[in-house]
């Protein structure tokens, strides 16, 4: 977008203590707001230190309790201290716009949205059917729903819980990472990317069932009966009895996050309900690894086709199926296809926020525009009263 710089408010709801795919979507889109010269502020919990770029632009609305929602644990927080935080957040902030991440999600993101008086945009996250908080929506938030302004879904599958709880029709703009943080990684004539043996890489919670730890061990057997001497690194946090063979990173930066990558010969992500997006997915991508996935609908939506030549960039197997994983990870070890691993940079490039951030930008100039124009496509309309 062009013209002048915006006062952009973020808000997300979970904890920056506790890292993951919606705190790091926030933080990799406020910076690059400000690197195209905006004014973005982030209002999140926890006490987390910033990119030197968001130095000072960070507001916690408090400490996060950790609560049972969706069938997974959520780093929320919700109660009058937080609500007054959301306040004085959004009077002291002069903000343009407010743009709200999962904004039903019980947490700071609608106590925002309750007391925003400047245009919302809203981004949702969850692709869950079943999401608690988009059904409570659908019925009896629809004052809180008609505040958001312009909808933001982070892919198709999100975009149809919207659509089917909200009756709204968000815009689908993807995840957005940093390509160049991922594109270190190579693949040697005739060797093994993580040197004199194959490495396989899993990246998530130990001990959240929905990551798939427990259908990757399950499947293992049968991959290092042909591949015995197969590095099998389990990176994240948590705590979990695994076997002596496995290589245990229970705390990884994202410089040491590339490396992995970078390293591996195949990439697993064997997931077996709730993800929405999956940037992980793209990290590996990016850095050259062959990616086999659960062939949940984010990761489908994902992975399915290259958009220039339709081909598969990654190689999906029935969710929960540990003999139909194993099949895959002996499939790309045996074929060790450095076309593919181009076509799966190709793909993940197109995820960078050099490209992703000006579609968000696209979206609040829409909102911004005067009245007369108020009826352009990005803008959510609003329902009718009944």
């Amino acid at each position: 977008m062009s013209g002048r710089p915006l006062r952009v408010g973020l808000v997300c709801p979970y904890s920056f203590d506790h890292p993951g795919g919606v705190q790091n979507h926030v933080l990799g889109l406020a910076q690059h707001l400000r690197a195209q010269g905006h004014e973005p502020f982030v209002l999140g919990l926890g006490r987390p230190e910033m990119p030197p770029a968001l130095a000072g632009r960070f507001t916690s609305a408090g400490s996060a309790v950790p609560v049972r929602y969706n069938g997974s644990v959520a780093r929320v927080r919700f109660g009058p201290g937080s609500a007054a935080r959301a306040r004085r957040w959004l009077a002291d902030g002069g903000f343009d716009l407010l743009h709200v991440h999962e904004p039903l999600t019980p947490s700071i993101s609608i106590l925002a949205l309750w007391a925003a008086e400047v245009p919302v945009v809203a981004t949702f996250h969850t692709a869950t059917p079943r999401s608690r908080s988009m059904q409570l929506a659908g019925s009896t938030l629809r004052g809180t729903v008609d505040k958001i302004d312009a909808g933001v879904a982070v892919s198709e599958p999100a975009a149809r819980v919207v659509r089917r709880y909200l009756g709204r029709d968000p815009q689908v703009i993807p995840n957005g990472f940093s390509y160049a943080e991922f594109g270190g990684g190579h693949h040697p004539a005739g060797g093994w990317r993580g040197g004199e043996r194959p490495r396989l890489v899993f990246l998530g919670r130990v001990e959240e069932p929905r990551k798939g730890l427990g259908v990757l061990m399950a499947a293992l057997p049968a991959v290092r009966a042909v591949h015995p001497d197969l590095e099998v690194v389990v990176a994240g946090r948590g705590h979990r009895a695994l076997p002596g063979w496995v290589r245990r990173e229970t705390s990884v930066s994202d410089v040491q996050k590339a490396a992995l990558l970078a390293g591996a010969d195949v990439f697993v992500a064997p997931h077996t309900a709730r993800e929405s997006f999956g940037i992980v997915l793209l990290e590996a991508l990016a850095s050259g690894a062959p990616v086999v996935a659960s062939d949940l609908p984010a990761f489908t939506s994902l992975l399915a086709h290259d958009r220039d030549d339709r081909t598969a960039v990654g190689t999906l197997f029935p969710t929960g199926d540990a003999d139909a994983l194993a099949a895959a990870v002996l499939q790309v070890l045996a074929s060790r296809d450095a076309v593919g691993a181009e076509r799966g940079r190709r793909h993940a490039r197109r995820f960078d926020w050099s490209v992703v951030g000006p579609a968000v930008e696209d979206v609040y100039a829409a909102v911004l525009r005067p009245t007369a124009d108020a009826d352009a496509p990005l803008t959510v309309p609003r329902r009718s009263a009944s």
